[in-house]
């Protein structure tokens, strides 16, 4: 397994600390990110589990991230500790868990995406769980996995972001498609990452075999070698640092992000923050990256472990996720912040390939690539 860049690692910067301490419900409001509170009626309504005090571990990347509050509030109500373990990228955390299938490390996992999730899976990491709250996950999202191994969470889409002060300040006119990409106007202007060597990277690659087929998508990254695009190794040396609009004095307006990247410019700008964010998304062609979560085969908590997977489920939760990790919630209708509203745009048409499908080509399809690009 290659090691995966985590996707939103680079763009967040924070992880959740391995202790959590344990905090009692009260009637004091201390609204997190998602404006989930200890006291939140949506959260003291759900079935309620009652277990004696215990201790799980979660196995998760580095970007995971939850409100302390929140993740308090889940503990009070339940007497269940949740000890987080960060190891890494996506593709580390899946690969041990696969290693150790039966014999895991934790009981929980979070962060298998549906780029690795048929290999995790087909190693039998996975306890299958069916929890009641899947109803209400959306339905594209819960096709994606048969037996019910794992649940659906959160998804985010990977898309092409633009340097809008840019292309003003040189009176060009910005890419709207894929396609457009390989017009010689935008000869030099793009960077993208090694989808041997990171995430987003990986979906962009992806989305160019959706889009234009086995016969088709070698041809198109012929197309924008030739444009002069460029590769670098992860999102923050092509964000932060060949970006134009990255802050470090990057050349290129065009760069493969996420559908989230302008919210993240909004937050975390420094003060005054500005009234809009100075890049935009280009909505064609983005790739949507689901992550899942699962009770571990082997553990011996596994009552415990399917607990979580609803909270997981859960409003206080949900709710959390965008601010915390820049991705959208799993649930339907559950309310996103104001700044993913006005900013996060909503790809009409993402693309998707089946888990199993990358899981059968996904080597070959980066060993093509590799070739592809070098020659």
């Amino acid at each position: 397994m290659r090691r995966l860049v985590s996707r939103r690692s680079a763009l967040v910067g924070v992880v959740v600390p391995l202790g959590l301490a344990l905090a009692a419900c009260s009637g004091t409001s201390n609204p997190g990110p998602g404006g989930a509170t200890s006291a939140d009626p949506q959260l003291t309504a759900a079935p309620r589990a009652s277990f004696a005090p215990t201790t799980i571990t979660l196995l998760a990347h580095d970007s995971f991230a939850v409100s302390k509050q929140v993740l308090a509030a889940f503990t009070a109500r339940t007497g269940i500790t949740v000890k987080v373990v960060t190891d890494g990228d996506a593709g580390l955390v899946v690969n041990k868990a696969v290693l150790t299938a039966g014999n895991p490390e934790g009981d929980v996992l979070f962060g298998v995406d549906n780029t690795l999730l048929s290999r995790a899976v087909d190693a039998g990491t996975f306890a299958p769980y069916r929890s009641a709250a899947l109803a209400t996950v959306r339905p594209e999202l819960t096709a994606l996995v048969e037996g019910n191994a794992v649940t659906p969470i959160d998804y985010g889409d990977v898309c092409v972001n633009l340097d809008d002060r840019y292309f003003a300040a040189h009176g060009l006119t910005p890419p709207t498609t894929l396609a457009d990409l390989t017009d010689p106007k935008y000869r030099d202007l793009m960077v993208v990452e090694n989808p041997a060597t990171s995430s987003p990277g990986l979906a962009f690659l992806l989305a160019t075999v959706a889009r234009y087929g086995e016969s088709g998508w070698l041809g198109y990254w012929d197309k924008l070698k030739a444009n002069g695009v460029t590769v670098v190794n992860g999102w923050t040396e092509a964000y932060e640092g060949e970006f134009s609009a990255g802050g470090k004095g990057g050349k290129r307006p065009i760069v493969v992000s996420y559908a989230s990247s302008p919210p993240a410019e909004i937050v975390y700008a420094t003060d005054p923050k500005p009234t809009k964010p100075s890049t935009s998304v280009l909505t064609d062609g983005c790739f949507r990256q689901v992550e899942f979560a699962g009770v571990l085969r082997g553990t011996d908590k596994q009552e415990a472990a399917r607990a979580f997977i609803d909270f997981l489920l859960s409003q206080p939760f949900q709710r959390d996720e965008p601010l915390s990790m820049f991705v959208d919630p799993a649930v339907v209708g559950t309310p996103l912040p104001e700044v993913f509203v006005k900013f996060a745009p909503v790809p009409p048409n993402p693309l998707t390939l089946s888990p199993a499908d990358i899981t059968a080509n996904r080597e070959r399809w980066i060993d093509a690539w590799s070739q592809t690009i070098a020659n």
